[in-house]
């Protein structure tokens, strides 16, 4: 055990392996607050959706030489957050259809353009750590844990500040539009902080994990709590937590960094849901 404790010591020491907790804390955080209100609105497949978006977009920005990627995935991810959204409102295309159609479209094209015109030796190699993470997060660039750090900073004040009318359009839009509130433009901002959080992620658990970390803590929080507030809070530190924990674990164990991320995250959420069935009893 004391050998365990050194090793991280030893590893803390290190300032990729701060740059890489203080990173993994801001998108946990970010990505908790989102998802109690995507479960509860039944927007948990977005996530997953706009994960394939942000795959394509990542594969286009390789290919095209761009040498910081996020200046042409954020905008891509964003644009398609807001053209789900409409078109979730056409009656000739449902929304599981104009999801199912712009996901699988972006994901075969990622992978079609970087089997192209990749220029990489280990193409494979390339395509399993965009889409399941790998060792990026722990290769951060100063200037990148920054610009994660800013970005998460105008999520969590957006979500602050916005929390009344999130919290209304969340639970009855029928009465948050009969109160005047502009049930179209909180949709939006929804959209397009989840775009941000599934930006973020893609150095932290991959585009195909992404979703788990937005639905997980929620899931695990409403095992046990039942106010809008109380479950948020609480999704908020298991998501802090289990992404600290899944880190420091993979570090030490050398296990690939989003699935043991997910991994905590899963066996959190049973543990909550065998405590939620002892307190209902």
């Amino acid at each position: 055990m004391s050998g365990l404790l050194d090793k991280l010591i030893l590893y803390l020491e290190y300032p990729f392996v701060r740059h890489a907790l203080a990173v993994g804390v801001l998108i946990s955080l970010c990505s908790a607050l989102v998802g109690v209100t995507l479960v509860l609105k039944r927007f948990s497949f977005i996530g997953d959706g706009l994960s394939h978006v942000a795959f394509g977009a990542m594969a286009v920005a390789g290919v095209l030489g761009l040498t910081n990627e996020m200046v042409f995935v954020l905008p891509a991810t964003i644009l398609c957050a807001i053209l789900l959204l409409q078109m979730g409102r056409n009656t000739k295309i449902n929304g599981d259809a104009a999801l199912a159609m712009i996901s699988v479209g972006s994901l075969a094209i990622g992978y079609l353009v970087m089997n192209l015109f990749s220029t990489s030796s280990n193409l494979s190699g390339d395509v399993c750590s965009t889409l399941f993470g790998s060792t990026s997060i722990l290769t951060l660039s100063p200037t990148e844990v920054w610009l994660c750090a800013g970005l998460s900073a105008i999520v969590i004040l957006a979500f602050v500040f916005c929390y009344n009318k999130i919290f209304s359009v969340t639970f009855d839009e029928a009465f948050a539009r009969a109160t005047g509130t502009k049930v179209n433009s909180y949709h939006l901002l929804i959209a397009v902080i989840i775009a941000v959080i599934i930006v973020l992620a893609m150095n932290l658990v991959g585009s195909l994990l992404i979703s788990a970390l937005v639905i997980f803590p929620a899931l695990s929080a409403m095992r046990v709590f039942k106010s809008f507030l109380s479950v948020t809070v609480c999704a908020a530190i298991l998501s802090v937590l289990c992404t600290l924990v899944g880190i420091l674990i993979s570090i030490l164990a050398g296990t690939p960094v989003g699935s043991t991320i997910v991994a905590v995250d899963i066996a959190v959420f049973f543990m909550f849901y065998l405590i939620g069935k002892v307190m209902r009893h």
